[in-house]
């Protein structure tokens, strides 16, 4: 499993067409992905999934009026439910002795069986590969893409809270799920992280938490307020990380990554964190909420890649879904 800041062929993202989740309509989603792909398709390719020619000529219509080439985006039509395709799409893997790309299919059962009408989309890794036709490796285990966060050397991270949940494999014991980690993503070592973030129904995914920015640093999302619900936990996180070794027993970097603090409607709290972006091939995805923190966290993932471009994408409607970029979005890997 490449590290995301290695060279990308292509993202991957999946159309919104459900407004339940968005109090605020389809259309601020759907200009919150224009701006997405807006920021990426000079540097990389874009796969996008949609339901149908419908949603295709809308798509070209929004990409028509923001003068992005129509020529860079290639359209599948697929029957998904959601948007999470971090989630439930291929993680791509490398063979760089031969220099060939290939695809691990993990089941995906909804977070643990929460959302019944979303299981269906366990299948989408296998429609990719109808057309992409590239070796694909089935661990027959449950497994989410947000769960896991590797540095391209050997080191995975995760969470116990994830992994672990008996809503995932309650038949495997944690031994058996890094052997499974270790044998389909080449991981030598597993860092577990006890739980994720406040309001995230994930069960704890790492994409939210900590990030390998490169091979020996990690940014880890860390919040001030003694008083806010996400301190401890994140505390705890950072302690972990702070005392890890790398797959040669070499310590990291561990940077903070400031929180957005609470950000939610009626009291209801969403997993907002600037933790949440996507790495580009030239350019780095961040997700911003209006809050005060937003330029501080952009500015320290701008530091932490100086070669690229930091775009803060407005988030506060997408993560009314329960995720923002990194959760929407999968890298394909240049081979």
């Amino acid at each position: 499993m490449p590290a995301e800041w290695e060279k990308h062929e292509a993202i991957w993202l999946s159309w919104p067409h459900d407004p339940t989740d968005y109090p605020n309509g389809l259309d601020n989603i759907h200009k919150t992905y224009i701006q997405i792909i807006k920021a990426i398709f000079n540097s990389e390719k874009v796969n996008l999934i949609v339901k149908n020619s419908s949603a295709k000529k809308n798509v070209e219509e929004l990409l028509k009026k923001e003068n992005i080439d129509r020529d860079k985006i290639t359209f599948h039509f697929f029957n998904y439910m959601d948007i999470w395709i971090r989630d439930y799409g291929p993680i791509f893997i490398v063979n760089q002795n031969k220099n060939k790309l290939a695809m691990t299919h993990w089941i995906f059962n909804a977070w643990g069986e929460k959302y019944e009408e979303l299981k269906n989309d366990t299948i989408i890794p296998s429609l990719i590969n109808q057309s992409m036709k590239i070796p694909c490796f089935t661990p027959g285990i449950i497994l989410e893409g947000g769960s896991v966060d590797a540095n391209g050397k050997g080191t995975l991270i995760t969470t116990e809270q994830c992994l672990l949940n008996k809503k995932r494999n309650p038949n495997l014991s944690k031994k058996e799920i890094e052997f499974f980690l270790m044998e389909y993503l080449m991981g030598e070592k597993i860092i577990w992280l006890k739980q994720g973030i406040a309001g995230d129904d994930t069960d704890g995914h790492v994409d939210d938490i900590g990030r390998f920015v490169n091979p020996f640093t990690l940014l880890c999302a860390y919040e001030d307020d003694k008083d806010d619900e996400n301190y401890t936990i994140l505390k705890n996180n950072y302690d972990i990380l702070k005392n890890s070794t790398d797959q040669d027993g070499n310590r990291f970097k561990i940077i903070k990554l400031p929180m957005p603090g609470f950000v939610g409607d009626g009291g209801k709290r969403l997993p907002a964190s600037y933790a949440n972006f996507y790495i580009g091939n030239d350019v780095v995805l961040v997700p911003v909420f209006d809050h005060e923190n937003d330029q501080k966290a952009l500015n320290v993932v701008q530091d932490c890649f100086p070669t690229r471009k930091v775009v803060g994408i407005h988030c506060f409607d997408l993560v009314h879904g329960l995720g923002t970029i990194h959760c929407v979005s999968q890298q394909q890997p240049a081979i």
